[in-house]
């Protein structure tokens, strides 16, 4: 193998781990699949009221004409009823 090759691939080899390094990265920034939140729908589009129940304080919302909470509701029954969003519980 020729010297111009070998460099060659010493470099392609090393551009593969700066990607692989770079889709590390983002993936850790997104966290687990379960953590992240559909595109069909935006949270922070949808009117949440406070609420105090038996455990404690919480978020609901009673916005059912909104379409980005229908469509959360939708996600939420695909998931069996229970969802973790970056730390929220849905």
């Amino acid at each position: 193998m020729s010297k111009e090759v070998e460099e060659f691939y010493i470099k392609l080899r090393d551009a593969a781990a700066l990607i692989l390094d770079g889709a590390n990265a983002v993936l850790e920034v997104l966290g687990p699949p379960e953590n992240r939140q559909s595109s069909a729908y935006d949270l922070a589009k949808i009117k949440w009221e406070s609420a105090e129940g038996p455990k404690g304080v919480y978020e609901k919302s009673d916005d059912i004409n909104n379409p980005n909470h229908k469509a959360l509701l939708q996600d939420l029954q695909a998931h069996k009823g229970k969802m973790n969003i970056a730390g929220s519980f849905y």
